[in-house]
């Protein structure tokens, strides 16, 4: 498991359950925004904007930490991409106004299809790097984006030592990535020929993306991105041999 320390047991267990040996590996840490300004001032002014956009628990975590009143006195509309961010945005007592069927950016803006978006001031924080699939498009559709920078995913302490302990001999039978981000620190950190022979498994095609770009081969691909899918598609895989 490559996730971060504090999101790898929501994919540990269902592994643990189905008899697999799980070890854990994180080869991503959350780490502050470079700069806390830009969000720390976005979540202060929150009720300047008619949306807010949450891409990941981890941006909903940032963002909520830096309001200045409790979450219910954020009035913007919410929209979250995947079941766990919803959670973790209604939890803090935000109201999700949208979350698409499809747990990938280009759902969410599909979702907005009927919005319309002219003048509308909409808040996305979110990753240090991250693709701009949502912020582009909403833009394109005359809407007024402010991307801040909420968190940095960051290389793990101590992750030489996972490395070598999660591919000790024998190696894995299995790696399994939740984020782009974690398979690229793995890839450049270990390189390819510690993958060899290793079948791998990816939340969903973006991930897959990241991986075979290093000419590395996907075994087993999540349908829908999620931890549930992901585990499904290796429990799938494994079904089919």
């Amino acid at each position: 498991m490559t996730r971060a320390a504090h999101q790898a047991e929501e994919l540990a267990i269902p592994f643990r359950k189905l008899g697999a040996e799980v070890i854990l590996a994180p080869m991503i840490a959350i780490g502050p925004p470079s700069d806390p300004e830009p969000l720390r001032s976005a979540a202060k002014h929150c009720n300047d904007f008619d949306w807010v956009i949450f891409t990941s628990a981890n941006a909903v975590s940032a963002f909520v930490a830096e309001l200045p009143v409790a979450a219910p006195g954020c009035r913007p509309k919410i929209a979250t991409v995947g079941g766990a961010t919803r959670m973790a945005a209604e939890q803090r007592g935000l109201r999700v106004a949208i979350t698409p069927e499809n747990y990938v950016a280009e759902a969410l803006v599909a979702a907005f299809a009927h919005e319309d978006l002219r003048g509308r001031r909409i808040l996305i924080p979110s990753a240090a790097v991250t693709r701009d699939v949502v912020a582009g498009a909403l833009r394109e559709r005359g809407a007024e984006v402010q991307v801040v920078e909420a968190y940095r995913n960051v290389v793990p302490d101590h992750v030489v030592e996972s490395l070598r302990a999660a591919f000790e001999d024998p190696p894995p039978d299995w790696v399994t990535f939740a984020s782009s981000s974690a398979a690229e620190n793995l890839i450049r950190l270990a390189g390819c020929d510690a993958l060899s022979g290793v079948k791998i498994a990816t939340i969903g095609a973006i991930t897959s993306a990241t991986v075979r770009k290093h000419g590395l081969s996907v075994a087993a691909e999540g349908a829908t991105s999620t931890v549930a899918g992901l585990v499904e598609a290796v429990a799938s895989f494994k079904a089919s041999r």
